[in-house]
């Protein structure tokens, strides 16, 4: 039996690769930050699935939380087969604004802890010869609309590198960006996502379903759904100054529909 450690494995495609790692007779170690949460989603895929669930509560934007974590996907006597790095949040502060803490709290969260539990999976599973990184960035980071887009731009370019780095040692590393995903997501942002048409809007089931059988083949990148590869193929391709004014566009209906909603 493998075993998966989840970040932000209590909801949306966090909880959809718990889920779906679960189904497949994986062993879990879910990572979140409400405890309460935890052991309820525990509890549920033990019972529906029959393997070993286990909880760490920890908030990735504390750095001594972060290295228990690595901690664990480095312990060599409970393996970690697969990493997921999915943990991460909207960030709504304008770069311009005097208070940076929100995405002191970004960094820390989708970079940092990226890099540092990735880094501890690398070790251990290049010692064993065998495991999988997956790394959930976004189509956001192929566009330029704030901190969010800035982020996941790293992590998609880190996770690239990682697999070159660890080329021909048995370890898989993948970046998933996914679009458009029905999640709380969203909901915690303020965006209603009613500027975004419905055709473009992904379940995080189906999301996961494509990004392991993306994994299983070795792909570092995996988009799921022909569409949001065709938009993937687009916005790499387009001069710069098109897709800065495609997310000009874009952070403006986002402004709107926040507005409204206040």
């Amino acid at each position: 039996m493998l075993t998966a450690l989840v970040t932000g494995g209590t909801s949306g495609i966090g909880a959809a690769f718990a889920e779906a790692l679960a189904r497949r007779g994986n062993a879990l170690v879910l990572v979140a930050r409400d405890a309460d949460r935890l052991e309820q989603t525990a509890s549920r895929l033990r019972s529906e699935h029959g393997v070993p669930v286990e909880v760490l509560t920890a908030d990735l934007s504390d750095r001594a939380d972060v290295d228990r974590v690595a901690a664990r996907v480095e312990d060599s006597e409970r393996p970690v087969d697969v990493l997921v790095n999915n943990a991460g949040f909207s960030v709504k502060t304008r770069f311009a604004d005097p208070d940076i803490g929100a995405h002191d709290r970004a960094f820390e969260v989708m970079c940092r802890a990226v890099l540092v539990l990735s880094s501890a999976a690398a070790r251990a599973m290049a010692a064993r010869g065998s495991g999988w990184i997956i790394n959930v960035s976004s189509t956001a980071g192929l566009v330029t609309m704030g901190s969010y887009s800035a982020i996941k731009a790293y992590t998609t370019a880190f996770t690239e590198a990682l697999a070159v780095e660890l080329r021909g040692t048995g370890v898989h590393v993948t970046a998933l960006l996914p679009g458009w995903v029905r999640t709380e997501f969203h909901a915690r942002a303020g965006i209603s996502g009613t500027s975004i048409p419905s055709f473009m809007w992904l379940s995080p089931e189906r999301v996961v379903e494509e990004a392991l059988d993306d994994v299983a083949r070795g792909k570092v990148l995996s988009m799921p759904s022909r569409r949001y590869r065709l938009l993937g193929f687009a916005l790499r391709h387009l001069p710069r100054s098109a897709v800065r004014r495609l997310s000009g566009m874009v952070a403006s209906a986002r402004q709107k529909e926040r507005a409204a909603g206040s």
